[in-house]
């Protein structure tokens, strides 16, 4: 094996084991390990800065920025709190219909916000809320992160790997509502019902506190309802580009971008506090992923693993594809599936190279990705925030605990998925 494999594999498989040791921020690694990536490209003649800058999709950090940009500036409205007091009240302190109220909250945001998002946003509300009522918010919190991972495979911009795989393969807004909604919408039914099951124990406490949420005013959540409604009507209109943008010829990044610099334009907000909201150590995180990814194709390894795999063309294809959504699975639950995604990206486009029909392939991977983060407490970074919001109440999640909730509700949505892909295997 040339030596530029070989340090290039080497310096993207230690990058990877120190993300997944979580001893030091992802972001620092990733930053280290691209400027090790150019450095030793430079020094072999495998790869330079220009090479460098060309792998990183800009497509896919510019939805990513417009999006988080939106959010940030709808955050500190209240809306989402406004949301879940909301949701509170109409559930009249019964704990069953509570849970399916803010599951479905939370499967719905995270179509159109990131998931982690999502979480951040609706779990400590969550907290507060089973305070009131004298319950354990542990069923509660562990839904919420497992519907948002299994919400967010629905749409373009629900979750990471989905802008990653949409940018690579072309695949528009409605792409994903027609092929991976569907498919979203029956495993989140069945998501919830087997979660359901799981916490009947839990869910059959009945609140001591039950009138107490009824004095709950969802109104005093609402901190700026001028600012919600400029940026709700912002965020309308581009999820409205979304479905259209293929027919103005426009791309989703440059949907997402130019809707927040409207937003910003007439909202006005602290430029430097809706700064601080937006998620930079993601995209700086991403931007370095790309890079390294870049340094392994360019010394040719993804090459050789394309060699590898082109060998499995012999397996039909739909077979192929169903075998990818599980090893995808596999991987996301022990590895977050961003790096994941992105170092699969490369080595999809070289399978297509070689003649195979690449494109359910495309959709094999995303609800791999997506379904298999909910395997482990660490499979997702939504799982992670859950976890150590829970550490501040009674009843903190722990490792095992997930296995036993988030392992099921994996296996659940992956069969799902695979029975589904089989079945609208043409389609695709």
């Amino acid at each position: 094996m040339p030596a530029s494999a070989v340090f290039s594999s080497l310096i993207f498989a230690v990058s990877l084991a120190f993300i997944l040791s979580e001893k030091i921020h992802r972001s620092i690694i990733g930053i280290a390990g691209a400027v090790l990536m150019v450095g030793i490209g430079k020094i072999f003649g495998f790869y330079s800065e220009e090479a460098a800058l060309d792998a990183i999709d800009f497509n896919t950090l510019g939805l990513l920025l417009g999006m988080m940009i939106l959010v940030a500036m709808l955050e500190p409205t209240g809306f989402f709190q406004y949301i879940a007091v909301g949701a509170a009240r109409v559930s009249r302190g019964k704990p069953v219909r509570l849970f399916i109220l803010l599951g479905s909250i939370t499967t719905v945001l995270s179509m159109f916000l990131d998931n982690v998002t999502t979480v951040v946003l609706i779990a400590p509300v969550t907290i507060l809320i089973c305070e009131i009522l004298g319950i354990s918010p542990l069923p509660y919190l562990i839904a919420e992160a497992l519907l948002s991972n299994t919400g967010g495979v629905a749409t373009l911009v629900g979750d990471p790997p989905n802008v990653l795989i949409g940018s690579a393969a072309g695949l528009s807004f409605n792409d994903f509502l027609i092929h991976s909604l569907p498919i979203v919408a029956v495993a989140w039914v069945a998501t919830l019902f087997l979660l359901r099951y799981l916490f009947r124990d839990e869910l059959s406490k009945i609140p001591g506190n039950a009138e107490a949420v009824m004095s709950l005013n969802p109104a005093e959540s609402l901190d700026d309802p001028k600012t919600a409604r400029r940026v709700l009507v912002i965020l309308g209109a581009a999820i409205f580009l979304f479905f259209v943008h293929h027919t103005l010829h426009i791309s989703p990044s440059f949907i997402a971008v130019s809707t927040a610099a409207v937003a910003l334009v007439w909202v006005q907000p602290d430029i430097k506090k809706t700064f601080e909201r937006v998620e930079w150590s993601v995209l700086i995180f991403f931007s370095a992923l790309f890079v390294m990814v870049g340094g392994l194709e360019a010394a040719g390894v993804l090459e050789s693993i394309v060699s590898l795999l082109d060998g499995l063309s012999r397996i039909p294809p739909l077979w192929f594809g169903v075998s990818l959504i599980w090893i995808v699975a596999v991987l996301s639950a022990v590895v977050d599936n961003i790096p994941i995604t992105i170092a699969l990206i490369p080595v999809i486009r070289g399978l297509g190279e070689t003649g195979m029909d690449i494109t359910p392939l495309w959709w094999a991977l995303a609800f791999g990705a997506g379904f298999g983060g909910n395997g482990t407490i660490i499979g997702s970074t939504a799982n992670i925030i859950v976890a150590s919001l829970s550490e501040k109440t009674r009843t903190p999640i722990t490792s095992r605990l997930w296995n036993r909730r988030g392992l099921p509700a994996m296996l659940l949505t992956c069969a799902i998925a695979s029975l589904l892909y089989i079945v609208f295997y043409e389609t695709f």
